[in-house]
């Protein structure tokens, strides 16, 4: 499959209209229209919410802790793994450079992402007299941010469920997806992000550079350039 066919272009260019029409219907015009109300909403459902209940408060807290972004990683390297303890040793390399393709591919979006001239504070910045997660807690929650567009976590979650589309199928897609919805929500419960930092601004940046990256040989021939070059003796057959 290293030759880009008619019907994979196609693909890339709905794709990339799909990517560019959903950031150009939030911007501009910025904090007006249907994406702030629903934004908004959302941001006011979860922050109403935070001094009614402890419990809500102090679990908002603690999944926005720094040390709670790692669990996001392991849930990554648990299907990861699912998948490459099932390997033979080629198979077990060849997963092992795609991992690197990703975290390539990772790179790449976001410098894409640093040429977006937005800087949009966080919805706890924005909106006067608000309920912080940190000061109700007291513990040092991740609930604001000068600079929210896009969202990093969102972003690096979605380019990580599109290489498992490409090379395992849907139900590894699915799988990853659940991961995405369960750990782009913390930042938003605690305010630190909009909704549409992730369902526009992650989403947007991917479908255009992932759609160039996975619909073309270039994933596949830098995984292929990649492998000789890593030694069979480090991968164990099952």
């Amino acid at each position: 499959a290293l030759i880009m066919t008619v019907k994979n272009l196609v693909k890339i260019i709905f794709l990339n209209i799909i990517g560019i029409a959903l950031f150009f219907s939030w911007y501009p015009p910025e904090h007006q229209g249907f994406w702030f109300q629903l934004d908004k909403s959302v941001f006011y459902f979860f922050n109403d919410l935070l001094p009614q209940s402890k419990v809500f408060t102090y679990f908002v807290a603690f999944v926005n802790l720094r040390a709670f972004d790692s669990v996001a990683f392991i849930f990554m390297l648990l299907i990861f793994y699912g998948y490459y303890r099932k390997c033979n040793a080629v198979g077990k390399r060849r997963m092992f450079c795609m991992g690197i393709a990703m975290l390539v591919s990772a790179v790449i979006a976001k410098q894409c992402d640093m040429e977006i001239p937005i800087e949009r504070a966080s919805p706890t910045k924005f909106f006067d007299q608000v309920n912080l997660v940190s000061q109700l807690s007291g513990l040092p929650a991740k609930d604001r941010a000068g600079d929210s567009f896009p969202g990093d976590h969102g972003m690096m979650l979605l380019i990580f469920s599109g290489y498992m589309l490409k090379y395992f199928g849907r139900k590894a897609f699915l799988e990853c997806l659940a991961v995405v919805v369960l750990f782009s929500l913390p930042r938003i419960m605690g305010g630190a992000h909009w909704l549409t930092d992730v369902i526009v601004g992650s989403v947007s940046i991917v479908l255009v550079v992932l759609s160039w990256l996975l619909l073309t040989p270039a994933s596949d021939k830098f995984i292929s350039w990649l492998e000789p070059k890593l030694s069979l003796r480090f991968f164990k057959d099952k």
